[in-house]
């Protein structure tokens, strides 16, 4: 069955208690953001492997909320000379974490002073994802097992490609040679862990030994194309999926990692069609090739093909005996080393480590019937089993639900994202469209700052079709539905008010729907992915606690009230946010709030509830750590709303953006979000999905502006003829077009980068796609203004509308100078490397 990292947890074995006193110490004086000050600590353990104990941290501290870390070490007692090398786990992480895609947890630090808890260990991010320990995928659907092996063998395919020279990981080992050095290393290890004294040996694991020596392929000798990375221990239960999607979102235990021949680790991944290693007590210890490849599990050949496709390695056919065998061999000698810690009482992986001895012989026995098989498997692919030339670049980009096959292209709907659309398009058309100008009209009227009895009508019929929320990603979405599982009040799995966590997008399907909204300045809140809510919604998604989601976030989610973000101040030139001025200052249960916001879009608003403030706690601090978030219900005493602003005119009312003072405002320590001096961090988070939700935006308004130049140009005649017969309208209308597509591919490609690589790595593309945008937007609707003539800068269109949006967006999504200067340095950085 699948399990959650979360379900692996376990009481601390008495074998491998930790001074959590000194682990507290350290932890807090070496791991960047750890909860303060005076955390709390509470350690559990994996009860999953049998190699590192690995532990998991959870830390708490009053007003900082609570934060899970991983924590491996050295198994006590003595252990084999090499083994256990925690030092050489913490080295490859950290190397691929700041470097490469390949999707690993984050490293914090490593301690090497065993006096700390008793032997080295480090500490690294905590995913909470899916791993699936048995490989027969128990109780998951036929084309769910499929993508979950195929991302498998993706993943397998780009740790092979990376450059360990550009990542500074070209002395981790010797590259030539690999399989011949390895066969002699298990054979001492297995040596070191039978025997005299221990368990006994088995002779037919000597014969293996002798025959492997004697069969090493002639490419182990070189260092060429063939070798590379090597995980070492690369199977299902070392990787963590994703909660919602099919993917990898965490290659563990590195322990056997090194530079070597990557066939090896190709065939270790492969074991599972060959024996069923799982410890326990049974009669039968058979492969997937012995009882039937389970029900959606591709065959050993397709497996094969889509790591080849990916990695652009050949087919393995010639040497595939031997790597089978090696990896068996290998196999039984680490499972003779686990049965041999656990006679001793320090193995890891618990009352299942009994039964390691046995496999261990099995394996071997194993190894040698597949020696002696004539045929193991074919020259070439079958047909339909062709090798792909796909370059291995675009790994996930095929994941299922995300985008169609590469046949059809890369940035083609799937068709979930399609039906969507259709959706979209027509409730916009038949529903919002013609309420545009009644809308407007209410805008303009005295009851302006009211809310129009329409706007919650369609909300109600946009959430009944399923329309509501899209824009939640999917692990913000795991994230809250963990939190607030246990009230069925709320938000449960399966219900209907599960609806309020989206449709399960990921960031680029999303931009295919949010291009749709943008076509109208009304249509955003109508499906309740309106700014600033959707910032707002993925701040308490992503950082705020259980009681935070309860009051504020479940609210927002269902429509009933909205929000707004004070960050921007009048006195300051607030685009560097380390300017800002607004305390924060604690006194005792309660911070108090003095300062001055504006643009604090949405706070005009009737509904209006609740702020997310920035503002400073600490002015002595780090220039980035003097910052932090905190909720501010807006009918809180001293919340002074001053006057609505005008944006060329438009006061966006009911919406509005908001002069306000903060004069001694308390709110309670637990409004706090994330921690004292963590602003900056959640800024981050925020900006990264919610900036690039107002480029979607504008290409749909740039659509929009396109839809009425092109009728406009057909239905008027000026100097004889169409506007549309008009060649230089003609030139303009060619050149807009180009535009929007150049724009609307870069953003899908922000979009795209941000799902697999996250904000930080996907920042440079990021601010292309917040400089593009709006440029391109106010061209196109400028063009479309001069092809209506006077009408184009009235309020008759909602062009002018459009246009002043677009405008904003060049310094309310942080300004064009900001953006073209991360591009610029993250270039030099580049022809630095």
């Amino acid at each position: 069955m699948a399990k959650l990292a979360s379900e692996l947890l376990r009481p601390v074995d008495p074998a491998h208690a930790l001074d959590e006193a000194a682990l507290l110490r350290y932890a807090a004086a070496n791991v960047p953001g750890f909860p303060g000050p005076a955390p709390a600590l509470a350690l559990t353990q994996f009860g999953h492997g049998q190699s590192n104990p690995t532990y998991c941290i959870q830390a708490s501290a009053p007003g900082a909320g609570t934060r899970r870390y991983v924590l491996r070490k050295k198994p006590p007692g003595a252990i084999l000379q090499s083994a256990h090398a925690v030092e050489r786990e913490y080295q490859v992480l950290k190397a691929l974490g700041a470097h490469t895609d390949v999707p690993v947890p984050k490293v914090y630090c490593l301690c090497t002073d065993a006096s700390v808890i008793g032997t080295p260990f480090y500490i690294m991010e905590y995913l909470e994802g899916i791993i699936y320990p048995d490989n027969t995928l128990p109780g998951v659907t036929p084309s769910k097992r499929q993508a979950i092996y195929f991302s498998t063998a993706k993943t397998l395919a780009a740790i092979h490609k990376v450059d360990v020279n550009a990542i500074g990981l070209q002395t981790y080992g010797r590259r030539d040679n690999y399989c011949k050095r390895q066969v002699e290393r298990w054979e001492k290890q297995y040596l070191a862990s039978t025997g005299e004294g221990k368990p006994a040996r088995y002779q037919r694991m000597l014969d293996l030994s002798r025959w492997l020596k004697e069969h090493v392929p002639e490419e182990d000798s070189s260092a060429g194309s063939a070798t590379g990375l090597v995980h070492g221990d690369y199977r299902a239960d070392n990787l963590v999926f994703h909660p919602t999607e099919d993917r990898v979102i965490g290659v563990i235990d590195w322990e056997l990692s090194t530079l070597g021949n990557q066939m090896c680790d190709v065939a270790y991944s492969c074991l599972p069609y060959i024996i069923d290693a799982t410890p326990g007590e049974r009669a039968s210890y058979g492969g997937f090739q012995d009882t039937g490849v389970p029900d959606g599990i591709p065959q050993l050949e397709e497996y094969l093909s889509v790591y080849c496709s990916f990695s652009a390695r050949p087919w393995p056919a010639a040497n595939w005996k031997f790597y089978v065998a090696f990896s068996l061999f290998r196999g039984a000698s680490i499972y003779a080393g686990v049965y041999h810690r656990w006679t001793m009482g320090n193995a890891s992986g618990g009352e299942r480590a009994k039964f390691s001895g046995r496999i261990a012989n099995t394996m071997v026995d194993c190894a040698w019937d597949f020696i002696n098989r004539k045929n193991v498997l074919r020259q070439q692919p079958s047909r339909g089993f062709q090798v792909s030339e796909a370059p291995w670049q675009e790994f996930g980009r095929a994941q299922e639900g995300s985008t169609s096959t590469k046949d059809q292209g890369k940035f083609v709907p799937s068709e979930k994202v399609i039906q969507l659309q259709k959706k979209l398009m027509k409730f916009i058309e038949d529903h919002i469209y013609p309420m545009e100008g009644e809308f407007n009209k209410h805008a303009q009227s005295t009851s302006r700052w009211t809310i129009h009895p329409e706007e919650e009508n369609l909300k109600a019929l946009a959430k009944k079709e399923g329309l509501w929320n899209l824009f939640i990603p999917l692990d913000s979405a795991a994230r809250a539905r963990k939190l607030l599982f246990d009230e069925t009040s709320l938000v449960s799995p399966g219900s209907s008010n599960d609806l309020l966590l989206g449709a399960g997008l990921t960031n680029l399907e999303y931009g295919y729907l949010c291009e749709i909204m943008g076509r109208s300045v009304w249509a955003p809140q109508i499906f309740n992915c309106g700014a600033p809510d959707t910032g707002n919604m993925e701040v308490l998604l992503r950082y705020g606690t259980k009681e935070q989601q309860k009051q504020w976030l479940v609210p927002l989610l269902e429509g009933k009230i909205r929000s707004g973000f004070a960050m921007t101040e009048p006195q300051v030139a607030s685009s560097d946010a380390t300017n800002i001025e607004c305390s924060i200052s604690r006194q005792g249960d309660f911070y108090l709030i003095n300062g001055r916001k504006w643009w604090t879009s949405g706070a005009m608003d009737p509904r209006c509830k609740i702020l997310i403030l920035m503002g400073k706690t600490d002015f002595s601090a780090p220039k980035h750590k003097q910052q932090s978030m905190i909720l501010v219900d807006i009918n809180t005493p001293g919340v002074h709303i001053k006057r609505p602003l005008l944006v060329f005119g438009f006061d966006d009312a009911p919406h509005g953006h908001a002069e306000i003072v903060f004069e001694n405002v308390r709110v309670p320590v637990t409004n706090i979000l994330l921690g004292e001096g963590r602003g900056f961090e959640i800024a981050q988070g925020r900006l990264g999905p919610g900036r690039l939700h107002h480029c979607m935006r504008l290409i749909g308004a740039a659509e929009r502006g396109m839809d009425l130049m092109v009728q406009r140009a057909l239905s008027r005649t000026a100097f004889g003829k169409r506007i549309a017969q008009h060649g230089s309208f003609l030139s303009d209308l060619a050149k807009c077009r180009i535009d929007l597509e150049q724009a609307r591919l870069l953003v899908l490609e922000a979009a795209d980068q941000l799902d697999r690589h996250g904000n930080k790595k996907a920042r440079g593309i990021l601010a292309m796609a917040k400089v593009a945008a709006p440029n391109m937007a106010l061209k196109v609707l400028d063009m479309a203004m001069q092809v209506h003539g006077a009408a184009g800068v009235s309020s008759d269109t909602v062009l002018s509308h459009l246009w002043a949006t677009a405008r904003t967006l060049r310094i309310a999504d942080g300004p064009d100078e900001v953006h073209l200067g991360t591009i610029a340095k993250l270039e030099l950085q580049r022809a630095r490397l």
